[in-house]
C-alpha cells in the first residue's frame, strides 16, 4: 500500500503536527529498487529523508503495516530521534504458515495475472469487506505500483520479514501497538502478548478489518489514538497500560501478556515550530 492509505486521517493529523508521508520502496511513484533490500535498510533511508529535510529534533513516527516495523527499527536504532511511536496494523511476530502460503498465493498471481487478479481478495484482507471506496484505494495502489518492483517488495518486506520480539525491549520510546478487532493475522492476544515485551508500551484496539482497515474505515478513532499519544506521551501510555483513559469509541487495552483474550499500513510527525 501507498500514502493513499493515509488520507482517510490526514486533516486531523495535519492540525496537529507537520507531516512527512513516505512512499516505501517500489510503492508509488517511486521507481523499482534493483537490488534486495530489508528493513533496516528502509529505516536508513527515513533517517536520511529527515537529514535531507533539516529536521534534527525528535519526530512522532506513525506507521501502518510495514511502515510500523521501521518505526519500531527506527525507534529501537534511534532513541534520540523518535518521541513517540504508533505502529498500526504492524504484526511483530514472523508470518504463520497459513499466512504464508496465502500471501505467496496472492503474490504471484499478482506478478502473473495483475491488479486485477487480486484486487477483491487483497482487499478484504487488507481492509475488510463492504466498503467500496476502501477496496479502490487499495486497488489503486497496486495499479500503480510497477508489478515487477510490488511483488519483490512483498517477497522482502513481508514474506522475508524476520520475528521483531526481539526488538521490542530496545524500544524505550512511548509506543502505542494498535489492532483491528477481527484482524486474524494480528489477534488481540498476539498483540497484547508484544506490548508485554515493551519497556513503556500500550495497546489500543480499533474498529476495523486487516492491517490497512483502521485508517480506512475507522480514521476518527485512530486520529483519536494517534493524538492523544502526541499530547502526552509518556502520560498517554500510562494511562492506557492501566485502563484508565478509555475513548468513547476506541477500546483500550494494557493488560499484561497472557491476559485472557477480548471478544470479538509511514508517517513522521514533527511537531511545529
Amino acid at each position: 500500500m501507498d500514502s493513499t492509505t493515509w488520507r482517510r486521517v490526514e486533516p486531523a493529523l495535519a492540525a496537529h503536527r507537520r507531516l512527512i508521508i513516505v512512499d516505501g520502496p517500489n510503492h508509488g511513484a517511486n521507481p523499482r529498487v534493483p537490488v534486495p533490500f530489508t528493513l533496516e535498510d528502509c529505516v536508513g533511508v527515513a533517517v536520511d529523508v529527515l537529514d535531507h529535510l533539516g529536521v534534527d529534533e525528535p519526530v512522532d513516527w506513525v506507521g501502518n503495516a510495514w511502515g510500523g516495523h521501521v518505526g519500531i527499527l527506527f525507534a529501537a536504532d534511534h532513541p534520540g530521534r523518535c518521541r513517540s511511536l504508533a505502529a498500526i496494523g504492524a504484526p511483530v511476530h514472523a508470518l504463520s504458515p497459513s499466512d504464508r502460503r496465502q500471501i505467496v498465493l496472492l503474490a504471484a498471481l499478482y506478478r502473473v495475472l495483475g491488479p486485477r487478479a487480486v484486487v477483491r481478495p487483497l482487499a478484504d484482507a487488507l481492509a475488510g469487506a463492504g466498503d467500496p471506496e476502501a477496496t479502490a484505494v487499495v486497488a489503486g495502489a497496486f495499479a500503480r505500483a510497477g508489478r515487477r518492483g510490488m511483488y519483490e517488495a512483498t517477497r522482502r518486506l513481508s514474506l522475508g520479514r524476520r520475528d521483531l520480539t526481539p526488538v521490542l525491549p530496545r524500544v524505550v520510546t512511548p509506543t502505542v501497538l494498535t489492532t483491528g478487532v477481527h484482524d486474524s493475522m494480528w489477534t488481540v492476544a498476539a498483540a497484547r502478548s508484544a506490548v508485554g515485551h515493551l519497556p513503556h508500551g500500550a495497546l489500543v484496539v480499533l474498529p476495523g478489518d486487516g492491517h490497512v482497515g483502521p485508517l480506512l474505515r475507522a480514521a476518527p478513532e485512530v486520529a483519536e489514538a494517534v493524538t492523544r499519544l502526541w499530547g502526552d506521551p509518556d502520560g498517554a501510555v500510562a494511562r492506557w497500560s492501566h485502563g484508565i483513559d478509555r475513548g468513547p469509541r476506541t477500546e483500550l487495552s494494557g493488560q499484561p501478556a497472557g491476559a485472557e483474550d477480548d471478544p470479538r499500513g509511514s508517517a513522521a510527525a514533527q511537531r511545529p515550530a
